[in-house]
């Protein structure tokens, strides 16, 4: 068996995406330490990034690598659900501005919706890739529920849930710091509706208050999400 043969077995492993996306984001972590945590190199950005080069290099296909890849999508779930402990915490706060961060979700998640689509529907994209848009506030096992409902291609979903995380991401902190808007509960809400997970996580690092508002954001947009989106387009459709 020749060493190239070798190579292409070993790429085709379940365990090989595993350990690459391990990998990747554990170098991605020293990075952005290294960097004394800039906004331009954010864990998750640069961890995909890391994953693109591995694929482009060895020339490994997205179906090879999801083999393994998928061990570690799978608990994108529980990882969600994991976040009640931070909104327990700040059970207290929350309570004292559940009305005006009701409010604040729904009109921003409508918001991000009509906007998203609006402005597909302006470039006059196709309408798959508009079905596909219209999820990506939200974290991706609800994007990949709803588009399938809804006849929208699941992976498209993905790929504009993890634009959209990351640019948040990177974003958050300057944003806020330009509009000198330091209260962690704004923060935490416009970063959960906006920028689901990876947002969340990254206000985290900011205050865990921030991260326990994001979480609730975050949470009660999905919901919202996958109520409304297929009722929307329905009525579209209709």
């Amino acid at each position: 068996m020749s060493g190239g043969q070798s190579w292409q077995q070993i790429y085709q492993l379940p365990i090989t995406g595993l350990f690459v996306t391990l990998l990747a984001y554990k170098l991605a972590l020293l990075i952005h330490c290294r960097c004394r945590q800039h906004p331009l190199t954010n864990p998750v950005l640069l961890g995909v990034l890391l994953v693109l080069g591995y694929l482009l290099l060895t020339g490994s296909t997205y179906q090879q690598y999801m083999q393994g890849g998928q061990l570690i999508q799978q608990l994108l779930g529980p990882a969600t659900v994991a976040l009640a402990v931070p909104l327990y915490h700040n059970l207290t706060r929350l309570k004292q501005a559940a009305g005006a961060v009701l409010f604040s979700i729904v009109l921003g998640g409508v918001c991000g919706i009509v906007s998203a689509v609006g402005l597909g529907y302006l470039f006059d994209l196709p309408q798959q890739v508009l079905l596909s848009l219209s999820t990506r506030s939200v974290t991706t096992p609800i994007a990949m529920s709803v588009a399938q409902s809804i006849g929208a291609l699941p992976q498209l979903s993905v790929l504009f849930v993890m634009v959209s995380g990351v640019f948040g991401a990177v974003i958050v902190k300057p944003l806020f710091h330009r509009l000198r808007l330091d209260e962690d509960r704004v923060i935490g809400v416009a970063t959960g509706i906006a920028a689901h997970g990876i947002g969340t996580a990254r206000v985290f690092q900011l205050s865990e208050t921030a991260g326990a508002f994001a979480s609730l954001a975050m949470s009660l947009n999905g919901v919202l999400t996958a109520l409304l989106v297929p009722l929307l387009f329905a009525l579209w459709s209709f």
